[in-house]
């Protein structure tokens, strides 16, 4: 697996919805997972994709859209 996004846990459960809706296994884990899980939305999480698809992942969510980050 290789990383694809850093976030908020209220994006990173998003997108991998999404990534999973184009045929891409994403997971998501806690960037501290010692961290108790008290349902915090601005929770730091991970998004990672298999390597096979993290170009694929790619060109659906970041390119054409680097002007706008």
């Amino acid at each position: 697996m290789k990383p694809f996004f850093t976030g908020p846990v209220v994006k990173t459960e998003l997108l991998v919805v999404m990534l999973e809706k184009h045929g891409i296994a994403a997971t998501q884990e806690f960037a501290d997972p010692a961290a108790p899980d008290d349902g915090d939305l601005d929770r730091l999480a991970h998004v990672l994709v298999p390597e096979a698809d993290y170009e694929r992942a790619r060109q659906l969510f970041f390119v054409g859209r680097e002007d706008e980050l």
